[in-house]
């Protein structure tokens, strides 16, 4: 015998949607569910889990305060009211700082006469400098002056509409991070490091162009060769129409920290992730802009011979994450035998695709050691 049961909740559709909605937008939806019953029926539903409309988007238990459903009705609120109660997270260590046309937000930590000198951290993409702020804060403690920017279109920094000051290409990203040195007076040569995708990469070809700038040169965790994959994301942003739809998810930053990693992160980091997606459209339009002006094997292939012995001859450390889900420790491997003379090794366990975010602690020791 077969049996209906149906049930209704209210919520607010604004709390699904990664956009400010100023009126709060309500509805009433019914979900009927059709189930075979049999005589011990009533036992077995006790240990089935009630069917949730919205468990495609909540799989990631990180991303369910942004869009679970309230378990009362008191608890419903829309998304400014969430922007509220995260809009001061993250931004420790920041300050803004203007450079031409261009605000940028930047962290620093330590101070100008710091006597171990300047590291300069550059965040990848779909991140922002929210990742390097347990390292910088204790490297600034143990003497070197550290500074974090977000990127253009990252994090707190600005997000311009494409074709109006800036187009999100490789070259606009470098010259943008030239003029910002310059008005923060950073003195060359310095420590660089580096982490991640698009824009991580793209510090990796400024490094190549700027080579007397650096002293020494970090690398955590990021394409090095023709064998690194793009990931999932990116391709899907380079889809028409349907990159319009994935970069608005305000959750697809935290996703896929998440996704290379073996852990999943905390509420309140995964606030700070989602804020700027969930302040406006701009982040994710820049994302989708800058992915599909990348040309990823080509700077793949550029990194990956712009390093090799005959070009390169500042030291290099890679500090890698061997839980990596989207680059594979092979990756690190075959980067360092086109220089093995200045490039070295250093498997941190336990940390994925964000080692600075997974195990602040054993990025620190190993830049010490190698810094010093």
């Amino acid at each position: 015998m077969a049996f209906c049961s149906i049930f209704s909740s209210t919520f607010n559709l604004s709390t699904t949607y990664p956009y400010r909605i100023k009126l709060p937008l309500t509805t009433t939806t019914r979900v009927v569910i059709v189930r075979a019953s049999s005589k011990d029926s009533e036992d077995n539903d006790k240990n089935v889990p009630e069917f949730n409309p919205f468990g495609f988007v909540t799989d990631n238990p990180s991303s369910r305060s942004a869009i679970q459903l309230p378990q009362s009705p008191a608890e419903d609120g829309n998304v400014g009211q969430m922007l509220y109660r995260t809009e001061d997270k993250g931004r420790e260590f920041g300050s803004y700082v203007k450079s031409g046309k261009l605000r940028w937000f930047v962290r620093e930590t330590g101070s100008a006469e710091s006597r171990r000198g300047t590291v300069l951290f550059l965040h990848g993409a779909p991140t922002q400098s929210f990742s390097y702020r347990v390292v910088m804060s204790q490297l600034g403690d143990a003497g070197f002056h550290c500074y974090a920017p977000d990127w253009i279109g990252f994090g707190f920094s600005d997000k311009p509409q494409p074709g109006y000051g800036f187009n999100y290409t490789e070259k606009e990203f470098h010259d943008a991070l030239d003029n910002l040195l310059d008005v923060l007076r950073i003195e060359s040569p310095l420590f660089l490091v580096v982490q991640g995708f698009l824009v991580g990469s793209y510090g990796l070809t400024w490094a190549l162009k700027n080579s007397s700038k650096i002293s020494k040169l970090a690398i955590l965790n990021s394409p090095l060769t023709d064998s690194s994959v793009v990931p999932g994301l990116f391709q899907k942003l380079r889809i028409p129409l349907f990159g319009e739809f994935t970069c608005q998810n305000a959750i697809e930053a935290e996703r896929f920290i998440e996704a290379g990693s073996p852990y999943v992160l905390k509420n309140e980091k995964a606030d700070v992730y989602r804020l700027p997606y969930l302040s406006s459209s701009g982040p994710g339009f820049a994302l989708l802009e800058a992915a599909r002006k990348a040309n990823f094997k080509g700077t793949f292939r550029e990194i990956a011979e712009g390093f090799v012995t005959e070009r390169w001859d500042k030291p290099i450390i890679l500090a890698w994450g061997l839980s990596d889900k989207y680059l594979p420790q092979s990756v690190a491997e075959e980067f360092q035998k086109g220089n093995p003379t200045q490039i070295k090794l250093k498997f941190i366990e336990g940390a994925g695709h964000m080692p600075q975010e997974d195990w602040p602690e054993k990025v620190v020791d190993a830049l010490r050691m190698f810094f010093f």
